[in-house]
């Protein structure tokens, strides 16, 4: 059995001052002024917090918490890419709204940074639920495995989720335009605008319900599937911060080239339906491996998602080159 990280209350008080910290110089520094921000900015803010999560797994974490292992390293570095991976796909979705609501590129970056406040504190909510759980009540890991593998095959079938057409016949979008006052036009990057002396919410504040619901369901994914991969609630909630960090710049690096992945999603399903089946039969799969079955995971997971990138790129290739007007 591997040994866990000895976390004390100083290792979550620590990153979670780190993570304000970050927090507050990307809106009180990086972005201040509403602008939209460039593929060449967004690129480099991506692989900002790709390396900061690698410096964590190989450099913070063997040196300031005790009883972290290369196999605690493994653990982290394949919760990260599940969750990273699983983003991008959310990312996908998030355009959709954008486009649909008519969100300008110079505002969405506001939008998505309330949103991940909001997904922060859900997800660790959610993490903290889940240990609870499972540490009390080991037969959890079972449900959860089983609903990652309904999700899979769920996504692989494919959703509405994808259909800009129905976001106005969403239960959250109904709801908030019946019980909340909204104004008919943007305000601006204002969430709340004054109309005919009244207060009254902004179509962008809506956006931002309609994002916040969304990573929800997309978390009732990714918290089952990284309890798959490690059941330490330091590991789970670090290595989802580190992909949520990540999740804005990403966003402006992908939205643009949504065609170019259109197999991601057969990947994370898979991605799912794996991880799934490990929790089912992590009982017999480490009588039979031991601890090699943490870097196969690793493996398994880069393999299906680099495989899926690889599969989506070249079919666009392929069809940009075979119909070069189309």
């Amino acid at each position: 059995m591997p040994v866990e990280p000895a976390i004390s209350f100083s290792h979550w008080a620590v990153f979670t001052l780190f993570v304000v910290g970050a927090l507050a110089l990307d809106l009180g520094l990086f972005h201040r002024r509403s602008r939209e921000l460039g593929f060449r900015d967004a690129l480099v803010w991506t692989l900002v917090w790709f390396a900061a999560a690698l410096g964590f797994a190989f450099w913070i974490g063997p040196r300031f918490v005790e009883g972290w292992r290369p196999d605690s390293t493994t653990r982290f570095l394949t919760g990260y890419l599940v969750e990273l991976s699983l983003s991008m796909d959310n990312v996908f979705v998030i355009a959709l709204i954008f486009g649909y609501f008519q969100v300008p590129r110079s505002w969405q970056h506001r939008v998505l940074f309330w949103g991940i406040l909001g997904a922060l504190a859900m997800r660790g909510i959610m993490i903290w639920g889940g240990s609870e759980l499972v540490s009390r009540f080991h037969g959890v890991l079972y449900l959860m495995g089983a609903f990652l593998v309904f999700s899979g095959f769920k996504l692989m079938r494919g959703t509405d989720d994808g259909d800009a057409a129905a976001l106005d016949k969403k239960w959250v979008v109904r709801l908030a335009r019946r019980w909340l006052p909204f104004s008919d036009t943007y305000d601006g990057q204002h969430f709340v605008t004054s109309r005919g002396g009244h207060r009254r919410f902004t179509p962008l504040f809506l956006v931002l319900i309609v994002v916040k619901t969304t990573d929800v369901f997309f978390a009732l994914d990714s918290i089952p599937a990284i309890f798959g991969i490690t059941h330490q609630p330091y590991l789970i909630f670090t290595s989802n911060v580190f992909a949520i960090l990540g999740l804005r710049s990403l966003y402006f690096v992908l939205a643009s080239a949504m065609g170019y992945f259109r197999y991601l999603k057969y990947g994370l399903a898979l991605v799912l339906i794996l991880i799934g089946l490990k929790m089912l039969t992590e009982f017999w799969l480490k009588a039979w491996l031991g601890d090699d079955l943490t870097n196969l995971s690793l493996t398994i997971v880069i393999g299906i998602i680099f495989a899926s990138m690889m599969a989506s790129m070249l079919a666009a290739w392929h069809e940009r080159h075979t119909h070069p007007h189309t």
